[in-house]
């Protein structure tokens, strides 16, 4: 048995792991603000082990509760535990004095704090476990070159980079790791970037750009950035991957 644990698997890439990962020899723990009906759908016909949990991981002060919900239901006997922290959000768009400080803290407190939290609780509770334990971070080409209209978002997916560098080292060398890696995978079109096309220029400059690459086709589909993180996520080769990585710039073949 293999456990996964999904943040913001109700919509785009977490929706799309998520419904990629249902098997019969998978645990799925699934959890965003609201469930994604969808997708219970799909494993009460297949009969596929799903856990959905709703829970606003904006409210940090909730998470100690929420992972004691996450360990009640992951059953005794598995192989491997996977957690993939892809929750997050954009706004606030725009200039950063025009941005509310209700809106930053919250845009910190889903992109930043809430995986950081979950990352020092799952490793407390899994770290002398002598099992296959991973925790990929979803992060994004905004965390590595600044982005203007996007002060937020660039500043928490770079802490998030950061923030696995330095877990990566502390894990190094230990008899139990726990491999973990931040990667940014891309383009891809989901509700983010719609929220992003609809933005006003004079909030975010590079509006028309995003524009053009949803009307030229270059956006990756949620359902093929899925299929190559699985790809890789599952790979051998996985534990010898950097700790900050881009999707774009690995050969993964799908079909």
């Amino acid at each position: 048995m293999d456990i996964y644990i999904i943040t913001g698997a109700s919509k785009g890439i977490g929706f799309a792991l998520s419904k990629q990962l249902l098997r019969k020899n998978h645990h799925l723990i699934c959890i965003s603000r609201t469930k994604n009906e969808e997708l219970e759908k799909i494993a009460n016909q297949g009969d596929y082990p799903l856990y959905y949990i709703e829970q606003d991981l904006a409210q940090t002060d909730e998470l100690s509760y929420l992972m004691e919900r996450i360990w009640q239901v992951i059953p005794n006997n598995f192989e491997t535990i996977t957690l993939i922290n892809n929750a997050g959000m954009i706004e606030p768009i725009g200039k950063v004095e025009s941005l509310s400080s209700e809106a930053i803290a919250n845009n910190i407190a889903v992109n930043l704090t809430a995986p950081m939290i979950l990352t020092s609780m799952f490793i407390n509770r899994l770290e002398n476990k002598p099992i296959g334990k991973k925790i990929i971070n979803i992060s994004s080409g905004a965390g590595r070159h600044p982005y203007n209209g996007w002060s937020s978002y660039c500043a928490g997916k770079a802490g998030l980079d950061h923030f696995t560098r330095v877990v990566s080292n502390e894990q190094a060398n230990k008899e139990n790791e726990i491999k973990i890696i931040s990667i940014a995978p891309g383009i891809i079109d989901t509700e983010m970037q719609e929220k992003i096309r609809s933005v006003k220029a004079e909030d975010f400059e590079l509006v028309d750009k995003f524009i053009g690459y949803k009307e030229n086709n270059q956006l990756q589909t949620a359902d093929q950035t899925a299929k190559a993180l699985i790809k890789l996520i599952q790979s051998p080769s996985f534990f010898q991957l950097p700790s900050v990585a881009d999707l774009r710039n690995m050969e993964i073949e799908i079909e």
